[in-house]
């Protein structure tokens, strides 16, 4: 059913505009549909639910009113602004594929609106008051264009995947991690011994999890203490640049900085933190990795409490631009075939944030605008939860060679122990690579490469084993609205 949208309402005049009481939004300058966005506006993509019996227009024309300069009635006062300048402007509202109800709003503000270089003041902006109207059911922001002008205010990644690559001497391949299980209870002591193990058998990181910070069994400064003895070792024995991630997420940025510059005395090459922390905290973290030579690792610990539901809250992919913005190095973006939300192509969409100079606009892959960067460091995507190394042409081929892919469970688990998972992996990423480099078809030929390269490797085969059958095949919760179809050859 073709839904037909009244777009034609106009922006009230003199004394009507300024007559105290209520008036509608489109009529106070929030809708104008003949509006052609400057190059330098910020734009922003809602996913709009209005109440029965709300019109979607006024619905948009409130949405950039309330996230810009107006209230619920007319104040005089707007009068002595360069109100024309700084009214966002709602100029597009479209029916959703195939959801009945939901509309897509698009929304022009002045560049002059935010303060420069500042992800909490942009936020405040975007997504405050706003998602608690009461005239929509439901409201989510599906992404966000930032011209250079805005973009250039940010200093991005601290250290970028390129950088990142020559420290570690790494080149060629993606990167290979895991996470140390289980996340809690473990001694500082036992806690070295499984990161060594994993770096020993070959991964080039192992990691802190979010919820590891500094607990009555292991505080951090023992963590921090086992843990650099167990890269140094590790490091010797190998030949190898090797790192963990040690989580400096605290109470206080006081604290944060303090377990950061332990990090920095024992010789740790990257520092942690969790998403929860807030924006201001970590664009203050990403510019003392700046300062110090530090990479900076970002889990998004919950991030799905807003992203993951399709009618409300944020997509990731804007959390994913915030971040680039904010100048973390790496960031959790999803794995696809593990164990954690992740739609093949709105997937992809994320890992293009991330990685690429421009980002063209790509509605198959949840992208709406076009992104430049400006220069903007890459940052490094990273992959988790519920993965293990029969999976490796499919993370090779779905994800490329610049994201870390971490195995968590899918190390610590191995029946052989640590360092067996670790060389399992090591093994399957190297023969995948080889023989992509060798150019077969990865993607149906891999089982068959697993398993050759199984033949001459234990701890491969035992992997193979042991999580053959192990799929997470759901049905996702954030897949595009829009797919592309192939065009009628004529």
């Amino acid at each position: 059913m073709t839904v037909k949208l009244d777009t034609s309402a106009k922006e009230l005049k003199g004394a009507e505009r300024y007559k105290t009481g209520v008036i509608e939004y489109k009529r106070m300058g929030y809708w104008d549909a003949d509006y052609v966005p400057k190059p330098t506006d910020i734009l922003a993509l809602f996913r709009i639910s209005p109440q029965d019996g709300v019109d979607p227009v006024e619905a948009a024309a409130a949405v950039a009113g309330e996230s810009s300069t107006a209230t619920w009635t007319v104040c005089w006062t707007d009068r002595l602004t360069a109100k024309e300048k700084y009214r966002a402007k709602a100029f597009k509202v479209e029916p959703v594929p195939g959801s009945p109800g939901q509309y897509f709003a698009t929304i022009a503000y002045d560049l002059d609106l935010f303060e420069p270089g500042s992800i909490a003041n942009l936020t405040a902006s975007i997504i405050g008051n706003v998602f608690g109207f009461k005239p929509l059911k439901a409201l989510r922001l599906e992404d966000m264009h930032f011209p250079v002008a805005y973009v250039k205010t940010f200093k991005g990644p601290c250290t970028g995947i390129v950088v990142e690559r020559e420290r570690l001497d790494k080149f060629g391949r993606p990167l290979l991690g895991s996470t140390v299980k289980p996340k809690l209870g473990l001694s500082g002591r036992n806690y070295g011994r499984v990161v060594y193990e994993g770096l020993k058998g070959g991964l080039d990181f192992m990691k802190d999890d979010e919820n590891i910070n500094s607990q009555p069994f292991m505080h951090w400064r023992d963590r921090f203490l086992y843990c650099a003895e167990a890269v140094n070792k590790a490091s010797a024995a190998t030949g190898e640049v090797k790192g963990t991630y040690m989580n400096v997420t605290a109470g206080t940025m006081e604290e944060m900085y303090e377990r950061a510059e332990f990090a920095k005395e024992v010789g740790s090459c990257i520092v942690m933190i969790d998403l929860v922390i807030g924006y201001t905290a970590i664009q203050s973290m990403s510019n003392w990795c700046r300062k110090n030579d530090m990479i900076l690792h970002l889990h998004r610990a919950g991030h799905g409490t807003y992203t993951r539901q399709k009618t409300h809250g944020v997509s990731f992919r804007v959390i994913a631009k915030w971040m680039r913005l904010a100048g973390v190095d790496h960031i959790h973006a999803g794995t696809v075939v593990g164990k954690l939300e992740g739609d093949p192509n709105t997937t992809k969409g994320f890992y293009d944030i991330l990685r690429q100079d421009y980002v063209k606009k790509d509605l198959s892959h949840g992208v709406f605008f076009d992104q430049p960067w400006a220069s903007l460091n890459q940052c490094m995507p990273v992959a988790s939860g519920g993965i293990h190394a029969g999976q490796m042409h499919q993370l090779l081929d779905l994800l490329g060679e610049d994201v870390v892919l971490q195995f968590g469970g899918g190390t610590i688990g191995h029946p052989q122990g640590i360092q067996a998972g670790a060389e399992a992996n090591r093994v399957a990423l190297e023969a995948m690579v080889l023989a992509r480099n060798e150019g077969r078809d990865i993607v149906n030929e891999g089982p068959e490469i697993l398993k050759a390269a199984a033949k001459w490797c234990t701890p491969l085969k035992a992997a193979l084993d042991t999580w053959k059958d192990i799929t997470f095949n759901y049905e996702s919760t954030d897949a595009p609205d829009m797919v592309t179809t192939a065009s009628p050859s004529r």
